[in-house]
């Protein structure tokens, strides 16, 4: 009999690390680009915004391997939670007052807990 050899799993990256690797990627050098200071970009604005995308890749790493356990309630909070963090310290580096950040954060964390709760409650029904 003939067995069939299964794809190896090792050659791609998963979604499960795609998906944060590329949204951190993303935030990180947005970070790193709202801090700059002067009109070239230094090595601190380089640092800051790698450390600013390694936080929300780890974030959102350990968020996408806990999700399954948690009640889609709980679940669209957690994502909305992290995105209005997420909105509200990008905001935060343009200057702004501490109000204008949490407001902005609000905002979108609201939206996205709509989004995200309707999205989990159409799909386990």
């Amino acid at each position: 009999m003939a067995t069939h050899a299964t794809p190896s799993a090792r050659h791609h990256i998963s979604l499960s690390w795609g998906v944060p690797l590329a949204l951190g990627a993303v935030f990180g050098f947005y970070a790193g680009f709202l801090r700059r200071t002067g009109v070239a970009v230094s090595w601190w604005d380089v640092l800051f915004g790698v450390v600013a995308g390694l936080v929300f890749v780890g974030v959102a790493y350990g968020l996408g391997r806990i999700q399954r356990a948690l009640p889609r309630e709980l679940r669209a909070a957690a994502y909305a939670g992290l995105c209005g963090m997420s909105i509200g310290f990008l905001h935060s580096l343009t200057g702004c007052s501490i109000l204008q950040a949490v407001g902005m954060g609000l905002f979108f964390a609201a939206a996205m807990l709509v989004a995200s709760y309707y999205i989990f409650y159409m799909r386990e029904k």
